[in-house]
């Protein structure tokens, strides 16, 4: 019976729910703004049911340190549009 490699799990920022890597968006803070991850730096996964959810903006907010909510979640939603 061959070894099976298990996939990657993470944990949405804002659920708190562990999912496959594959299945989340990798984002981080550049600046008091939101980006795709770059390669560099620290970053978040968040689920694409947290992405479009009220209970997102209080998270980013908390996440980015001072970033302004309205700019975070266009940002937000500009990004996980390119995703789809």
């Amino acid at each position: 019976m061959p070894f099976q490699k298990s996939k990657p799990i993470r944990m949405c920022i804002a659920c708190r729910e562990r999912f496959a890597q594959s299945s989340l968006v990798r984002l981080q803070c550049v600046e008091h703004s939101i980006t795709a991850f770059q390669g560099q730096g620290r970053s978040f996964y968040l689920c694409l049911e947290c992405a479009h959810s009220e209970k997102v903006d209080r998270v980013l907010v908390r996440q980015c340190r001072g970033g302004a909510k309205v700019q975070l979640l266009s940002q937000l939603k500009e990004i996980v549009s390119n995703v789809r």
